[in-house]
C-alpha cells in the first residue's frame, strides 16, 4: 500500500515515519513500564531495542505493510508518541491501528489530535473501509479515545495476551469509513 502522501500535519504536530534520529524519544516511551502497562510486549531494556525497531519499521513502510508515525511536537521537535497502521488488509481496505504517547504529556489532547489525522487519511487517501483496535479492557484511556473517534467496541477475546507472566484480556474495537464520514 502507498502511504502517501505523508507526513500529515496538525495544529500542534507533524507525523511522520519514525526515523533513527528518534531513537532516544522512542526508547524513552516504551522503556517507560507505566506506558507500556498495557501494552502486548514488554518494556524496552536497551536502547538497541529502539534501533532495531525502528529498522523493523522503515522496512515495512518501504514494503507498504505497514506504517509507524512519530508524533514530532511543532514546538520542540520532540517525538512525544507513535501511531500506526498495520496488518493491513488491501482486498478487506482493512488495517488495525495502535498508538502510544510519553507519560509525562498525558491528557493533553496529543493522541486525540493525532488519531483524528490518521483515521482521515486512512479513510481519505488510503481509501480503507474499516479500522481494528486491540486494546487491554482495562486501558480506560485507550477506551475513550476510541470512543471519541467513533470506535465500537465489538468483543472481548479473553486470556489472550500474556507479558511478562501477566494475562490480559483484548477489547476489539472497530470503525468503519462510513460512521467516520457520519460523526457530526
Amino acid at each position: 500500500m502507498d502511504f502517501a502522501p505523508l507526513p500529515l500535519l496538525t495544529p500542534r504536530l507533524r507525523l511522520r515515519p519514525v526515523a533513527a534520529e528518534d531513537a532516544a524519544d522512542l526508547y524513552a516511551i516504551f522503556s517507560d513500564p507505566q506506558t507500556l502497562r498495557y501494552w502486548s510486549s514488554p518494556p524496552w531494556v536497551s536502547m538497541d531495542q529502539a534501533y532495531l525497531s525502528i529498522a523493523r519499521d522503515e522496512a515495512a513502510l518501504a514494503a507498504g505493510e505497514a506504517v509507524r508515525l512519530g508524533l514530532e511536537r511543532l514546538s520542540d521537535g520532540r517525538v512525544i508518541g507513535v501511531c500506526s497502521l498495520f496488518s493491513l488488509s488491501p482486498q478487506n481496505r482493512r488495517a488495525e491501528i495502535g498508538y502510544a504517547l510519553a507519560r509525562d504529556t498525558w491528557g493533553q489532547g496529543w493522541m486525540d489530535e493525532a488519531l483524528r489525522a490518521l483515521v482521515a487519511h486512512a479513510f481519505g487517501p488510503l481509501g480503507l473501509h474499516r479500522l481494528e483496535a486491540d486494546i487491554d479492557p482495562r486501558n480506560a484511556a485507550s477506551a475513550r479515545a476510541l470512543q471519541r473517534l467513533g470506535f465500537r467496541e465489538e468483543g472481548r477475546l479473553r486470556e489472550r495476551w500474556i507479558v511478562a507472566g501477566e494475562v490480559s484480556d483484548s477489547g476489539l474495537w472497530g470503525l468503519l469509513a462510513r460512521d467516520w464520514a457520519a460523526r457530526p
